[in-house]
């Protein structure tokens, strides 16, 4: 009987205790990772939160101030799917403004800029073929390009000015097509010959030069590049193409780009245009009416920008906030940011605790802290719909996006839905994961000045795979 007592004793006193034992040794065993795996001479800030059960799990240096890079695209993609509006698509239009008469359209042709940063082949083939079924074939007038959406300043305040021509350095403007760059792709001939280069889209706005050699290894590594300095258009592809290979370069002005493809393809199509276009802002009158228009749903731009980190999708959705919240058509940088310092607010923190200098994590002026990406990540949890849809638009980890090839084989697998950030001696990643007991948790792990970003991913990938455990 006494031993019966003993055991019942001891059965309750360890069956009471394990949640708390098992809280402090999940902090013994994080810190001890930290401490065994930040690189050297670097920073973490970590912050991790119990949706679930409704708790801190653990912090780390927590409220550090730090560079997000792209996880500063979670503020946006946040504040962007928590407004009322949300579901109202980013728009391009084209109109005309005259008489039609006899199969001459005796007036101008606006193109509207809307912002819409996934406006590609297929949109642009949409409006020309659309404005070529209208009753002409032949313009009197002029063709205007409409970018008074947004101020001529078409870079970020802190972006660096030698990432151009790289893809990821958008020019910023409401008329963009095909994100402002121009896909590169390069296959091998014989050993010796140039390669054969193929360009999407294709357009006699940019001159391609080919300097490849196919496998010949003292071509050297295959690059592709633009005369950017000299504010040129000369697309330069070299070096040695053994197999396939491909690259991407922006282009000098997106608006530009816009309107010489869109006047092109109308030649093409047969309708008879000025020989130039320009640049003015359309006012609707008695003249005037709208010939067609294309869509691009703001779910479509915010799965771009979490799941491929797509800095111009994420610099849209910020000029989108300042046009629906000031209600003006021609808007700035600092009037979208204004949206997400009023959603810092709505989380509970104070705007002037942090930098926010642009809606991608592109700027290098930006500063926030792990524990304001996770109050972020606990408001869009508390809203059902807002989740869903930030959710089922963020990488999973070893499945898509940005995640798609790490923690495969780790009990972290297909079970972290997060976003990445990295730009030179950055590295942070933030969203949600599944623990095995079937608890939801936001987290946040922001690296600062590491070496190698691969170090830094390592620790954040071994801190989740701690979690889900």
């Amino acid at each position: 009987m006494y031993l019966k007592t003993c055991f019942i004793h001891l059965f309750l006193l360890f069956g009471v205790l394990p949640s708390a034992w098992g809280q402090r040794s999940l902090t013994e065993r994080l810190d001890s990772l930290i401490n065994a795996k930040l690189p050297k001479g670097s920073d973490v800030g970590v912050s991790v939160y119990d949706l679930t059960g409704k708790a801190e799990l653990y912090s780390y240096r927590a409220d550090k101030l730090s560079r997000p890079a792209s996880n500063m695209k979670l503020l946006t993609a946040i504040t962007a799917l928590a407004r009322l509006n949300y579901n109202e698509p980013f728009r391009t239009e084209v109109w005309y403004k005259g008489t039609v008469k006899q199969d001459t359209l005796a007036g101008d042709l606006y193109v509207v800029g809307g912002f819409d940063p996934e406006f590609g082949n297929e949109a642009m083939d949409s409006l020309v073929s659309r404005v070529r079924a209208f009753p002409f074939s032949v313009i009197e007038g002029n063709i205007y390009g409409d970018i008074s959406m947004k101020d001529s300043l078409y870079w970020g305040s802190g972006w660096a000015w030698d990432d151009t021509p790289s893809s990821f350095q958008p020019y910023m403007t409401p008329l963009m097509f095909h994100k402002g760059m121009v896909t590169v792709t390069a296959l091998p001939g014989e050993k010796g010959d140039t390669a054969v280069i193929l360009c999407e889209p294709e357009s006699s706005f940019y001159t391609l030069v080919n300097k490849t050699k196919s496998k010949s290894y003292d071509a050297g590594k295959f690059a592709v590049s633009r005369n950017w300095l000299e504010g040129k258009d000369d697309i330069i592809v070299s070096g040695n193409v053994q197999n396939r290979n491909t690259g991407e370069v922006n282009v000098s002005s997106s608006q530009n780009f816009f309107m010489h493809v869109f006047t092109e393809r109308l030649r093409k199509q047969g309708v008879e245009i000025p020989g130039t276009y320009t640049y003015a802002e359309f006012a609707e009158d008695t003249l005037s009416a709208c010939i067609t228009h294309w869509d691009t749903s703001l779910q479509q731009v915010v799965r771009k920008v979490l799941k491929d980190s797509d800095n111009l999708g994420a610099e849209a959705l910020l000029c989108r906030l300042a046009v629906h919240a000031t209600g003006k058509k021609k808007v700035s940088w600092e009037e979208g940011l204004s949206v997400v310092k009023n959603q810092i607010k709505r989380v509970g923190h104070e705007p002037d605790g942090y930098r926010i200098a642009d809606g991608s994590g592109l700027s290098n002026y930006n500063c926030i802290s792990p524990q304001l990406l996770v109050d972020f990540l606990k408001y869009a949890y508390s809203n059902t719909a807002l989740f869903q849809r930030l959710y089922k638009a963020l990488p999973i980890s070893g499945i898509d996006g940005t995640l798609q090839y790490r923690m495969r084989g780790s009990k972290a697998y297909k079970k972290v839905h997060a976003k990445t950030g990295t730009v030179t001696g950055i590295s942070s990643l933030a969203g949600y994961l599944k623990t095995s007991n079937g608890h939801d948790i936001a987290f946040a792990i922001m690296n600062q000045n590491q070496m190698k970003a691969k170090d830094a991913r390592t620790l954040q990938d071994l801190i989740c795979e701690m979690l889900c455990e």
